[in-house]
């Protein structure tokens, strides 16, 4: 089994425009005569590679602790993709993937309002970007409401540079915060060697 780590780190990963900037310090250091090092972070639950619940941009949806452990772990598909994605490039990419997608190779968001229809009739529980955002951005909050509302789980600032297109098992447990619309993650995608 190979193991690829798809995590941005988290102090040095873009931050969507406006969010709190990591704040990284050391409390204690040996180096400077403490008995111990001792280190404090604040952050913004959007930094570096995080999932967003339907809680984000529906009051009402579900936070971190209202999913059990196994919603972030299973099979999925990495896609590389150009562009804002349509509907219609769901028709064409969603039969061959599984129910978690990841998306390759873009930095912004990418996908549209059509695009989330027919993810929610492929039954797709989980969609991921390299970008800080998955939302195309002229519908960016329609289309994270559309996800909430399909109770469809978004990972955004996943480092996919050095991932090629195919099934991995992906797993993806977020900090367990009580009440969060979000939560930083170590993502990995776990592929099996050929052979064993």
């Amino acid at each position: 089994m190979i193991l690829h780590d798809v995590t941005k780190e988290i102090t040095s990963a873009p931050v969507y425009e406006g969010d709190p900037v990591t704040d990284f310090q050391w409390v204690m250091r040996i180096d400077c005569g403490d008995e111990y090092n001792l280190s404090k972070i604040k952050f913004c639950n959007h930094s570096g590679t995080h999932i967003d619940t339907p809680n984000h941009f529906d009051d009402r949806g579900k936070t971190i602790t209202d999913y059990p452990a196994e919603r972030f772990y299973g099979e999925c598909s990495v896609v590389t993709v150009k562009g804002v994605l349509t509907g219609e490039d769901m028709e064409r990419i969603l039969p061959r993937c599984r129910k978690k997608v990841l998306f390759r190779g873009e930095e912004k968001g990418i996908l549209s309002l059509s695009a989330v229809f027919v993810l929610s009739d492929y039954g797709v529980e989980l969609v991921g970007t390299e970008g800080v955002s998955i939302g195309y951005e002229e519908q960016e909050q329609r289309v994270h409401r559309e996800l909430a509302y399909r109770d469809i789980l978004v990972i955004e600032n996943l480092d996919l540079a050095n991932i090629k297109d195919g099934s991995y098992t992906l797993a993806a447990f977020p900090l367990k915060i009580e009440g969060a619309e979000a939560a930083p993650v170590r993502a990995v995608l776990l592929e099996r060697q050929l052979g064993l």
